[in-house]
């Protein structure tokens, strides 16, 4: 890791990504931070194309710096989709610097946009791991857990009417039976009862046909003792 003097308002830390360059003292918007330096490569020659490393930053369509020397401090900066900085291009002077888009506070990580080119060869492959798309997947996450909580929700709600309509119906089915055998054991009842009343009633018949006399015969009775007085004075 090379030396960075005292003076300079940044330093190489650890980030989310490995290393990466931090402010040490406020940056104002608009100022200049440090430069993007190394080796020129000429495309036009073909063993400058032939290099290939994660730390070629093309000028224009012939040049292109090799960023990937140690002295080069620029090259710890992380790229992010929502930068604090920038990089200010200038081809003619073959040379880049990157300036502050924002004001930058103590500790904070300097950050700028690599571009598309970068974008689609490096990150995509890999996914972004800039706190901008952190963000936006946590967001995400967070809405998909959500929406599974919702579905989820009305999962059980709808469980819950099936279990109730189920129970309902079950205790209808239940109460029909109970009245259905409360009838019956009344019908018993009532049939029983009917039976009984008509055996009584047969039985009292026979005990008062018993009782008649018989169609065509007298009946002999016992005189009155008045009635045999009578005739015994009439005979003396």
């Amino acid at each position: 890791m090379p030396v960075i003097p005292k003076t300079k308002p940044y330093r190489v830390g650890r980030s989310k990504t490995g290393l990466g360059l931090f402010a040490t003292q406020p940056i104002k918007k608009g100022t200049k931070i440090i430069r993007y330096f190394g080796p020129l490569l000429d495309s036009k020659k073909a063993e400058d194309d032939a290099i290939e490393n994660k730390y070629l930053f093309e000028l224009d369509k012939r040049w292109t710096i090799d960023g990937s020397i140690r002295e080069n401090v620029a090259r710890y900066i992380n790229h992010s989709c929502k930068p604090n900085a920038e990089s200010d291009v200038k081809p003619r002077k073959k040379k880049i610097v990157i300036r502050a888009i924002k004001n930058i506070a103590p500790g904070d990580e300097i950050n700028y946009d690599y571009g598309t080119d970068y974008f689609k060869a490096y990150l995509k492959p890999i996914g972004c791991k800039c706190d901008a798309c952190e963000k936006k997947r946590a967001k995400k996450k967070a809405e998909e857990r959500a929406e599974r909580a919702r579905v989820k929700a009305k999962e059980n709600a709808k469980d819950a009417r099936k279990a109730e309509k189920k129970a309902n119906k079950k205790t209808d089915e239940l109460a029909k039976e109970t009245a259905k055998d409360k009838a019956k054991q009344r019908a018993k009842a009532k049939a029983k009862s009917t039976s009984k009343s008509s055996a009584s009633a047969k039985s009292d018949r026979a005990a008062a046909k018993s009782r008649r006399p018989a169609v065509g015969k007298r009946v002999k009775t016992k005189s009155s003792p008045a009635k045999t007085l009578t005739s015994r004075a009439k005979a003396a």
